[in-house]
């Protein structure tokens, strides 16, 4: 199933990485504009956990910063030192208070929360390399995302490009943790099929 899995991830990683800068420009807007439709009630004050967009990925500050907008409390992910394990997480307070964390990936600056932090999040947006209609997410192979939300109660929401969202079955593990919601710049929020 590694196998599988793994040569999937680096041909759709591929294909991002071929996309045209304005069509992520154009998804990093759209994805902002989503944040005022979220799929759950929430009011201000609430938490919403959310990720710092990398190499290509769909997202972007502006997404965490409409989130700011409603008075939402935004959690960012910190990945801790050693081997995969449970990500820590920070309160993100804008863009210029993000540094550099581990394999240079932004992260917000100030306390970290330990991983327990993100039962209180409603809604928690993640990336992904790709999602099927059933939920299941492809990450980046590391486990950190499926190591954390393993029995959280907010409902989880696979962030990805449209051409990301695969009609059929993507390989499952059985640690693999399926999400509830699809985003996509150009749909709104989708519920799996379950």
């Amino acid at each position: 199933m590694t196998v599988e899995k793994d040569a999937l991830r680096r041909r759709l990683l591929a294909a991002r990485d071929a996309m045209s800068p304005f069509i992520l420009s154009q998804a990093i807007g759209e994805l902002a504009v989503s944040m005022y439709a979220l799929p759950v009630e929430v009011n201000e004050g609430d938490t919403v956990a959310a990720y710092v967009a990398t190499r290509r990925e769909p997202g972007g500050t502006a997404m965490l910063d409409a989130l700011l907008d409603q008075g939402l409390r935004v959690l960012l992910p910190i990945v801790p030192e050693g081997e995969p394990q449970r990500l820590q997480w920070g309160v993100y307070r804008g863009e210029k208070h993000l540094e550099e964390g581990r394999w240079n990936l932004l992260e917000p600056q100030g306390i970290r929360l330990d991983p327990d932090a993100l039962v209180d999040a409603k809604l928690i947006l993640v990336p992904a390399v790709a999602v099927d209609r059933r939920g299941v997410r492809l990450g980046r192979g590391a486990g950190y995302y499926d190591r954390t939300l393993a029995g959280m109660p907010g409902q989880i929401v696979a962030v990805v490009h449209d051409a990301e969202v695969v009609d059929g079955e993507l390989p499952e593990d059985e640690n693999d943790v399926r999400v509830d919601w699809i985003l996509t710049p150009t749909g709104e929020f989708e519920p799996v099929e379950r």
